[in-house]
């Protein structure tokens, strides 16, 4: 006999529950994010290179639903943009095996759970911009984003620091000094620092999810996302989850990034 829906959906729920508890609690994504520890320290710089293309190429699929072309849209939806990460492969398969109850998976629903494990790392990187941005309010006062508008600070901070300790009259002298003229700043000092905050913004994007995901569970977004993820895979083949609005929102602090960085230049 066929369960009730009320009884389908509580049953839904609690699995979903367990698997919040399981995977994106404190202690719980601790453990999950051992397995970054490899090679996604190498996957996540590329793939936050990538997600401009893969942007653009959800923009292009949006597009073309709204202009009837649906094969056109199907193979720009097929298009892997980016490197499997072992914290999403972990995710996926369990989502398989604990939310699904070890079902068989088709296309439709291998490619609903990709998309899910796509906006968590959307949200990682997002986490990012928020730590560079509170890094430039606390250390410089003013608003970084990104790595390219927190680069000319923190490269005018570290030659000066060093420009002063090197003074040949000593750093009291040196201080003031420089305190009247500026330090001689070369653009491949400038380049090099960004390459290292670039760097170091990708390691913390590996782990970023350490502490989003035991705020998003708070919050309950985890479970929200969850939920819609098992709904959607429940529906016919052709329904779709289309561009989440948290790539658009981690786009939205790049291009925030890029024109203060723009403004700042045409006003020096």
């Amino acid at each position: 006999m066929q369960q009730p829906i009320e009884n389908t959906a509580q049953a839904i729920q609690e699995r979903v529950d367990a698997f919040v508890r399981s995977h994106f609690h404190l202690a719980a994504t601790l453990r999950l994010h051992r397995v970054a520890f490899g090679w996604d320290l190498l996957r996540a710089p590329i793939n936050v290179a990538l997600a401009p293309v893969f942007l653009l190429v959800g923009l292009a699929a949006v597009a073309s639903r709204l202009a009837g072309f649906s094969r056109l849209e199907a193979w720009l939806k097929a298009r892997q943009i980016f490197l499997k990460t072992s914290v999403a492969r972990v995710i996926e398969a369990d989502i398989a095996t604990d939310l699904l109850e070890g079902a068989t998976l088709t296309p439709h629903s291998r490619a609903l759970i990709t998309d899910y494990t796509g906006v968590r790392s959307a949200v990682a990187e997002i986490t990012t911009s928020l730590f560079v941005l509170l890094a430039g309010l606390l250390l410089f006062g003013t608003a970084t984003p990104g790595v390219t508008s927190l680069t000319p600070k923190v490269s005018e901070y570290v030659a000066h620091a060093s420009a002063v300790a090197h003074f040949p009259l000593g750093s009291g002298l040196g201080s003031l000094w420089y305190g009247v003229f500026s330090v001689s700043l070369p653009i491949w000092f400038v380049v090099l620092t960004g390459v290292a905050l670039a760097m170091t913004a990708s390691l913390v994007t590996t782990f970023a999810g350490c502490i989003a995901d035991p705020i998003q569970a708070r919050l309950g977004i985890h479970r929200r996302r969850l939920i819609r993820l098992v709904e959607r895979i429940s529906m016919a083949e052709g329904q779709t989850s289309g561009l989440a609005p948290e790539h658009i929102l981690a786009r939205l602090a790049d291009l925030t990034d890029a024109g203060i960085s723009l403004l700042r230049f045409f006003r020096s």
